[in-house]
């Protein structure tokens, strides 16, 4: 079949940016190396194999994770249409029967008339014609060469060494104080001070915490600079506090004194809404990041927006490289989608295949793609990923902290009404997005 747009990978980005396109009435062409070439981690040639959880997170509309699903069924999303579909019991999550979940799409995929799949790797995608890249965190070998040679070895990234994020309004105020090291920088950090035996029951809980075990294909070397901070933990007592807990150049103004550790807490988004928490990146498991990180004081109630992780994760440095149209701004005929872009889970990468496929339908017929607002769970990816924060560029989830703030009302002590706000005012955007951008 003679194709207009060639994708490469289908998975979940690579599937549901062919549906997109081909629904659009464009003439796809869809490579997947599987099964004749199987992943690390892979199982099965099925398309749209999910392999780590059979869950796509919250469906609750006051949960960011929800919100990216509503807007994503309210453009028909071929790989959300199909959860509801596989649908398994799991409380307010939405998870599926994996084995019919990735069959179901590959069937409805393949016998698409506008779409061809051809099961072959492909190392160098050297078409004139415009080229979705969705390889995924685990690209062949072959293909990453290829990215390293166009983007330069310094603009791609082999893992995760992520801290997490805690929402600000989460924080007891009452606990820290906000200062910079020596003075510098006025009052950039959030710091949460603990005592002496404060410090010894954190250090013990940390390095006594369940961690999570690698997968033989995920597992990387240490760095000095992304050391999980357990490991850190473990060399010794004091290790921390020569590390990320150094207490050094900080006063506590309430006692007038150097804490004997403290953690500090980095804004991560312009409006103050969401802080890193500086060096703590881990391998624990979520639930002990709750445990162990609510013992240091100010973060007795904390949320997070996102855990911390060291993982493998090939993704590029999207802020430097890419165009609001999800292309290469050195080929603007190539798109590169799903987790590659630096966007982390399986909602995220879903909801970036959609929209390269829209983007690349509309160039194809000669039409300009627009971004969704940034006030939508999707517009705020797209711009976290081609601006990136305030820090050095890392993957991230959909979260509230990156969706604009209401700007006609105060954040109140109800945090669900106020989010059904921001959830309603997304709706509304991407209603008015879609009749402009689809008529």
């Amino acid at each position: 079949m003679k194709c207009d747009l060639i994708i490469i990978g289908g998975g979940l980005a690579g599937s549901e940016a062919a549906w997109q396109a081909a629904r659009m009435g464009v003439r796809v062409r869809l490579y997947e190396m599987r099964p004749h070439n199987m992943t690390e981690a892979h199982k099965s040639g099925y398309l749209a194999e999910l392999v780590c959880s059979n869950s796509l997170k919250s469906m609750e509309i006051t949960n960011a994770h929800g919100l990216l699903k509503e807007e994503l069924r309210l453009l028909d999303s071929l790989i959300i249409n199909t959860a509801w579909k596989t649908q398994v019991p799991a409380g307010s999550s939405l998870s599926v029967d994996r084995t019919e979940f990735a069959r179901t799409i590959t069937e409805i995929i393949e016998s698409h008339p506008l779409i061809e799949v051809i099961h072959e790797e492909i190392e160098t995608p050297e078409w004139d014609i415009p080229t979705i890249i969705a390889t995924g965190p685990l690209t062949s070998k072959g293909l990453t060469r290829w990215l390293n040679n166009i983007t330069g070895d310094e603009f791609l990234y082999f893992y995760d060494a992520i801290s997490p994020i805690i929402p600000g309004d989460s924080i007891n105020e009452g606990r820290v104080f906000r200062a910079s090291r020596y003075g510098k920088g006025g009052t950039d950090y959030i710091n949460c001070p603990l005592t002496e035996e404060e410090y010894k029951r954190f250090h013990g809980a940390l390095i006594h915490a369940e961690k999570v075990d690698l997968h033989e294909f995920e597992k990387i070397p240490y760095f000095e600079g992304c050391m999980p901070v357990e490991v850190l933990a473990e060399r010794g007592f004091n290790t921390l506090l020569f590390g990320p807990m150094k207490p050094v150049g900080l006063i506590d103004p309430r006692t007038g004194k150097q804490p004997f550790g403290v953690v500090q807490l980095r804004q991560e988004d312009k409006y103050g809404q969401t802080y890193n928490m500086v060096g703590f990146q881990t391998r624990l498991k979520w639930p002990e990041q709750k445990r162990v990180f609510r013992m240091i004081p100010g973060l007795e109630e904390a949320e997070f927006l996102r855990y911390g992780s060291i993982h493998r994760n090939t993704f590029i440095n999207s802020p430097v490289l890419l165009d609001k149209n999800l292309t290469l701004k050195k080929l603007p005929h190539i798109y590169v989608t799903g987790q590659l872009t630096g966007v982390e889970g399986y909602t995220e990468a879903t909801a970036m295949g959609l929209l390269s496929g829209i983007s690349a339908a509309l160039f194809i017929k000669g039409k300009v793609f627009l971004p969704p607002p940034e006030e939508t769970a999707m517009g705020a990816l797209l711009k976290y990923i081609t601006e990136g924060g305030l820090s050095k560029f890392q993957p991230m989830n959909i979260n509230w902290g990156i969706i604009p703030p209401l700007e006609e009302v105060q954040k109140k002590r109800d945090r669900i009404a106020y989010r059904k706000q921001l959830a309603q005012r997304a709706i509304e955007k991407l209603k008015e997005w879609k009749s402009r951008i689809l008529h």
